[in-house]
């Protein structure tokens, strides 16, 4: 029986996540013994910190094993609330959050309670390629803005790509796949169009604390009644596997959100959201030991690549290496080469847009020794090409 025919349009169109499918098959590799170094999925390699983890345990032992609030447990809120005015300037309410399984389930539902057919999203090129699967999925029209590298990856001119049918800007900062740190005058300049034109922003913040030698602008401090800030637990806490993540909107669009979640996965996990609460509220000790160690990994990642002839910007952000190379192929057929003959994964530039041809990306979430290692094999690799 051939299933094409009963699967739905909608799902055809999206294609699979390259940087789910590079770590799936680089782990069967490793199931067969393969000694492999993993640069392609975006995953600290740290634990969740202890306080954080004790929190849940804690909530597990009084019961919390049942449905909460679709929104998510007041606690809970009142500390994103909390957290969203002191960091980002954001001033909310504890009824202005949504608490969601994970931030990738707030984006999903944010699109989609905003996005009608036809509707065009701006998302700036190289973009995290979910955010296009999500936009066809909603039936929009995703619009790839060009950026320029030399300025730290920022928008070339973001109002010569709206028209009358531009509804949304999809804006990630700190970002992946490039690491980029939007300034000041980046987000003002991208806030007075937004506004100019009538285009609302979902700001995707997820990677806000992981930034080195930079601060981190939030826009919704500056439209607060035309932004959707999202952010989660995943990346500043290590807390990829506990899905945890929150939004806040204005709130004809958040109660749209919280509809799709009634109805799709309800509520996240009663006990995960305690843990929410005591990473919020409680030390921040492991956050910043975390960054600085991510720092000394990045510089240690981007002066083995520029060591063997690779271009690479300097992240300000995030825990990727975004390097040039196209000298050796196309960004696939690289991420092929890498893998079969280095055992090295990376994730190639293609599955973030069209720029990202003749890019790699690589995450530099894993250990000093990987990180030597895998230059090291890379280097080899190369010049055997």
């Amino acid at each position: 029986m051939k299933l094409n025919p009963v699967i739905s349009s909608r799902v055809r169109q999206i294609p699979e996540s390259a940087t789910m499918k590079i770590a799936d098959i680089a782990a069967q590799l490793r199931s067969e013994g393969r000694d492999i170094i993993s640069f392609s999925l975006g995953e600290p390699d740290f634990e969740t910190p202890e306080n954080i983890k004790r929190a849940a345990k804690t909530a597990l032992d009084r019961g919390e094993t049942h449905y909460t609030q679709g929104s998510g447990i007041p606690e809970l809120r009142e500390a994103i609330a909390e957290k969203l005015k002191e960091d980002n300037n954001v001033d909310v309410s504890p009824a202005d959050v949504l608490v969601t399984p994970g931030a990738k389930q707030a984006i999903f539902e944010a699109i989609c309670t905003f996005i009608d057919e036809g509707d065009e999203v701006l998302l700036l090129d190289p973009a995290w390629v979910s955010y296009e699967a999500i936009v066809k999925f909603a039936g929009g029209k995703p619009v790839m803005v060009p950026v320029s590298e030399q300025d730290g990856y920022v928008p070339v001119d973001l109002q010569s790509h709206i028209t009358r049918d531009t509804k949304l800007l999809i804006l990630n900062s700190p970002c992946n796949p490039t690491g980029a740190v939007y300034g000041k005058n980046a987000i003002k300049t991208a806030a007075e169009t937004a506004e100019d034109h009538g285009v609302f922003v979902l700001s995707d913040e997820v990677y806000e604390k992981i930034i080195y030698g930079a601060k981190h602008h939030s826009i919704g401090s500056l439209i607060p009644d035309r932004t959707i800030t999202i952010n989660g637990f995943s990346k500043a806490y290590a807390m990829t596997g506990w899905r945890l993540g929150y939004a806040t909107a204005p709130a004809p669009i958040l109660q749209g959100m919280l509809k799709i979640q009634q109805h799709s996965v309800s509520n996240a996990t009663s006990f995960v959201q305690r843990a929410g609460v005591e990473a919020l509220r409680g030390d921040q000790g492991a956050v910043r030991a975390m960054v600085a160690e991510f720092e000394k990994r990045r510089d240690l990642m981007i002066d083995g690549l520029r060591k063997i002839g690779i271009e690479c910007a300097l992240p300000r952000g995030a825990f990727y290496a975004f390097a040039k190379v196209s000298q050796f192929g196309t960004s696939v057929e690289v991420t092929e080469k890498l893998l079969q003959d280095a055992l090295v994964a990376v994730t190639p530039g293609s599955a973030f847009g069209p720029n990202g041809e003749g890019y790699v990306r690589l995450s530099y979430a894993t250990s000093r020794q990987n990180i030597e290692e895998g230059i090291n094999r890379i280097e080899a690799s190369l010049a055997r090409a």
